[in-house]
Formats: C-alpha cells, structure tokens, sequence
C-alpha cells in the first residue's frame, strides 16, 4: 500500500488570529495566501485534504476543488474559541486513512520534502505510538506531525474532561520523534513581528 493512499490531511484554519489582527490565513507569502499555501503542501504529501475552520465560506475561492471543508463546530456550551485540540477531533472524526498528517495554516516556512521524508518513515513507528511528531525543548510539535486516526476515542475522552491542552494529552501516551534538522521550519506567524520575520 503506498503512503499515499493511507495519507490524509487536516489544516487547522480556526484561529482567531487575535495578535495578528488580521486573518491569519489569508496573509500572504510571496504572492501566496498561507492557507492555500499549506494546502498545496498538504497536497503534495496526502490524497485527501481537508480544512478545519468554522468559516468556509470565507476560503472557498481560494482552495482547489480537491480541498474539503469540515465545517469547527462549538462544543456544547463553549465558545468556538476551544482551540486547536477540539478542531482537530472534529477534523479526524470525518477521516478514513490509519495515519493523518496535521498542519496549522500559518506556517509559512513548511517543507515538502521534509514532510515526504516523514511519510516515508510513518512504515516504521511502532505500533503502539499514537503520533510521529517532532520535539522541541518545551514537548511536542503537535501542529505539523502524523496521528493515528485510532487515536480519536482517547482524544474525545480527553476533551470531554474539559481538557485543551495538545502538550497534556500526548504525554499519557507513545509518540515517535521524527527527525527535525531545521526547527526553523516550524516557524509560525502569531504577530505583525512574526510575519516581518517569515
């Protein structure tokens, strides 16, 4: 079975972009919204796409016709601002392939080849391992990796109990580290400062 065909991908577009102060997936990077920037990426690696947001009619014009909407719901009595966890559920509750790449839209500095390096090696994570991520200093890089989508029951029993936290929930389990040799990669654009930089 090639990676392909066992390959889906979730972008996350469900922020409110607060410190930006403006919708951080409509920003351009040479001439580029990022989020079809990202989902062109996404496209490259996966043969599903789909956008997590609870706006799709704003991106509609921008995506290909391959990129499926899954339209971020509010939990029952919460706020759409639940974060980038429940949207996640929401996202890998529609999908059908045994591994799902995850990806923020705002990540300008992403790189295929990297994340088809990753694919290639998703044969060899062990199968108790619910994620194949990158470290950093602080935990995990929870927004741009590979989850099992069997890891979905866990994942609602987690949220159910109130929790948010991506860092809390996958230190109860197995996470294979994926290889990262320039962490610069995973720069994301949160602020005006952020995006002079990107």
């Amino acid at each position: 079975m090639d990676s392909c065909s066992r390959l889906s991908a979730i972008v996350l577009a469900g922020g409110k972009s607060s410190r930006m102060g403006q919708d951080k997936a409509l920003i351009s990077i040479e001439g580029i919204p990022l989020l079809p920037r990202v989902c062109g990426i996404a496209q490259s690696c996966a043969d599903a796409v789909y956008v997590v947001t609870p706006w799709p009619e704003r991106y509609q014009d921008l995506l290909s016709p391959d990129c499926q909407f899954i339209r971020e719901v509010p939990l029952s009595g919460e706020s759409l601002a639940h974060g980038p966890l429940v949207g996640f559920a929401q996202g890998l509750a529609e999908v059908q392939t045994e591994w799902v790449l995850l990806l923020a839209c705002d990540l300008p500095r992403l790189r295929v080849e990297v994340l088809q390096d990753w694919v290639a090696r998703l044969d060899n994570v062990g199968d108790n391992a619910i994620a194949a991520l990158a470290a950093h200093p602080k935990g995990w890089e929870p927004l741009c990796g590979f989850y099992r989508r069997r890891c979905l029951p866990q994942l609602l029993e987690f949220i159910n109990q109130g929790e948010r936290s991506f860092q809390q929930w996958l230190r109860q389990y197995p996470v294979e580290v994926l290889p990262l040799s320039e962490p610069e990669m995973l720069f994301n654009c949160n602020t005006p400062e952020d995006l002079a930089l990107s």
